[in-house]
């Protein structure tokens, strides 16, 4: 049995967006990596990746299109995961949007 600790929401609105969403990327590619191997690990991961999600839709500092913005790439996500896939979505992109902030993250933006 896995215990999943729970993220702090004041400690996660401390992140910069590109911190927040780099963690993100974590979870969006173990899910991927478990959907491609047919592993048990999909659920676990997705249900993670959509915690931090909407943790960060309400961080307060996001606001306008940046929420939008946060919120479109959530619907993309549950639909290319758990979905029909009706955005034609490929793994290749979903990672890589997130991957990115995971970049600008390490370089300190």
């Amino acid at each position: 049995m896995t215990i999943q600790r729970r993220v702090d929401p004041a400690r996660w609105h401390t992140r910069t967006l590109s911190e927040q969403l780099g963690n993100v990327s974590t979870e969006i590619g173990r899910a991927i990596r478990a959907r491609e191997q047919g592993s048990d690990g999909l659920d676990g991961a997705l249900e993670r990746a959509l915690e931090l999600l909407d943790l960060t839709i309400g961080d307060p500092r996001w606001r306008g299109s940046r929420r939008r913005e946060i919120a479109r790439a959530r619907e993309v996500t549950c639909d290319f995961l758990a979905g029909d896939n009706q955005h034609g979505s490929t793994s290749a992109s979903v990672a890589g949007y997130f991957f990115a902030f995971a970049l600008a993250a390490r370089r300190g933006r």
